[in-house]
Formats: structure tokens, sequence, C-alpha cells
């Protein structure tokens, strides 16, 4: 098992994903911001390895305007090496990493243009994994998208887009996650059966949609998706109910209780967990201590840096 939170650090001093105003686009300004946000990144890595969190979800906003039509800047040839060595960094460190692409990344929308944008970010997103260098457990996380007043028609939507439209590389990395409002585990396992994409399992997304799955059996379905060798282990999102919030809405802080009873009804099931709680590293810190306490982490103690 490995823990990890997305893409923010709070306790360093720096940021990987500073971005600038599409007015004020220029090469010069690019390659600058993607300097920034890589060397920040790296900072990031360093100190993830050395606390013992070893999975990772790199922001959207690396490249800025990386899929827009306004940057033809060959920024995958200028940042070739960097790219290559945090990924060789990454693969030294035994860390997991994962992106997930903004809610407006949607397949199955009837608009044609929506769909081509869609894509065109996965296959930014997707070219950052692959010129790190890293296999194909390293994962891209969207959501089914929208019903559309037919579900059923959206799902098939989606997976004639998956099979005509996605490039290998893609289709290599692309997971589903059940959401909190349209589509539950059950309509995952749908577009799983469809396509084959493996199931990230959100565990607060469950308790808001389902369709009576308990826990346990509902992470089980998930971790079936997953092909060991290609796709590597069940990933899961975990979070917890904001109290006195609307319904769906993560926790700032981690709930150690809570935490430590997921873990134990998830007995056996071999995932590892992004921490989608508000203060980020603060919490995951807590999560390791559990887990650890649990005897799930299996030497993925803190402290066992390797350079590039």
């Amino acid at each position: 098992m490995k823990i990890g939170y997305p893409c923010i650090n709070q306790t360093l001093d720096c940021s990987s994903s500073r971005t600038f105003r599409l007015a004020s686009y220029s090469e010069e300004r690019l390659i600058e911001t993607v300097e920034q946000n890589l060397a920040c990144l790296r900072r990031i890595l360093e100190f993830n390895v050395n606390h013992g969190l070893l999975f990772f979800r790199l922001t959207s906003d690396l490249v800025p305007f990386a899929s827009h039509p306004i940057n033809t800047y060959k920024w995958q040839e200028h940042f070739k090496m960097t790219l290559r060595r945090l990924g060789s960094y990454i693969k030294n460190n035994n860390m997991r990493i994962s992106m997930h692409p903004d809610q407006f990344v949607v397949l199955n929308s009837p608009n044609p243009t929506t769909v081509q944008n869609s894509i065109a970010e996965l296959v930014y997103q997707g070219s950052i994994l692959d010129l790190m260098g890293l296999d194909s457990t390293a994962k891209l996380q969207i959501h089914g998208g929208g019903a559309y007043g037919d579900k059923e028609s959206a799902i098939n939507r989606f997976a004639e887009v998956y099979h005509t439209s996605l490039p290998a590389e893609v289709k290599a990395r692309l997971c589903v996650e059940n959401d909190d409002r349209t589509y539950s585990l059950a309509d995952c396992l749908v577009l799983h059966e469809l396509t084959g994409m493996p199931i990230i399992f959100d565990n607060l997304h469950h308790e808001c949609v389902n369709n009576g799955e308990p826990m346990r059996e509902a992470a089980m379905l998930a971790a079936q998706t997953w092909h060991p060798e290609r796709d590597g282990i069940l990933m899961v999102d975990y979070s917890a109910q904001a109290p006195g919030e609307r319904r769906g809405k993560h926790v700032q802080s981690i709930g150690e209780e809570l935490f430590h009873d997921f873990l134990v009804e998830t007995e056996g099931i071999n995932m590892d967990i992004m921490l989608e709680i508000k203060d980020k590293e603060a919490s995951a810190h807590k999560a390791l201590a559990v887990a650890q306490a649990l005897g799930r982490l299996k030497g993925n103690l803190p402290n066992v840096h390797k350079a590039t």
C-alpha cells in the first residue's frame, strides 16, 4: 500500500501549478513558468519520499495551455530531459503517480468540440507520464461524464469515443472513477465491461451514490477490474463528509478513527490510497501512521531517499 495526496504541498514555499492568463501568453513566459513548475515538482517529490508518501497526483497545470491551440511550442522536446529525470527519480523511489484532468474533460458529451478538447487534454497529460518514462500503472483518472437524460446512451457514447477516437497511449492509462452524483460503481462496472478500463474507487462518492453494495464489497468489485501487471493495484480516493456541508464535500482534516475503520473494513484488499482531504500532506502523515500501526504498509517507511 502507498498513501499520498494530490497536487499541492502546503509545507513547501512553491507551487507546481503556476500559470498565467491566456491574454499574456508568450513562449518565453511558457518556458519560464514550466521551468518553475518542474523545479517545484522535484521538491515536492523529494519531500514525499523523505516522509514515506509514495503516491502522488500531478497537477494538470504543469504545462499551461498545453492542450490549447495557442500553444504550438515544442515543449515536449524542450523539457524532455527534465521530465525524464523526474521520472527516473519516481521509479528509483518506487513512487506511484496519477493525473486527474479537470471536470471539462467529458468524453460522452453530445458536443463534438467538447469531446475533441477532452481528447486533446488527455493526450497532453498522458504525454507527461510518457515523457517521464513511467509505465501504464501511472494512470489518468476521469469521471463518467453526464447522463444527458439517457444514461444508457451516454455510457455507449463514452465507449464509442474510447474505441474510435482515443490513442492507444491514452487508453493504456485511462481509468474511470465513481462520482457523487451520476455514475455509481455499478455504472462504472458497465463502462469497464465495454472498454476494459479499471475503476478507481472513491469511498465518499460511494456513500453518496450506490446500489446498496457494502463498502468492502464495492472496493473488491473495483479491485477486480485492475490487471496487476498492466494496471498495478487498485487506486482508491479516500475522504470523508465535511460536517454541515453539501453532500460529497471533502473534510478539512482526516478523521483518524474513520480512516482506521476503513482500513479494517478493507483488510486484505491491496490498494494505493489518494487522500482527497483539504489539508493535504498534514492528513497524509496521520494516515501513514494509522496504516503503519495496522501493518498495511509492509516496509514503505520514511527516509528511503534515492537520487536519480
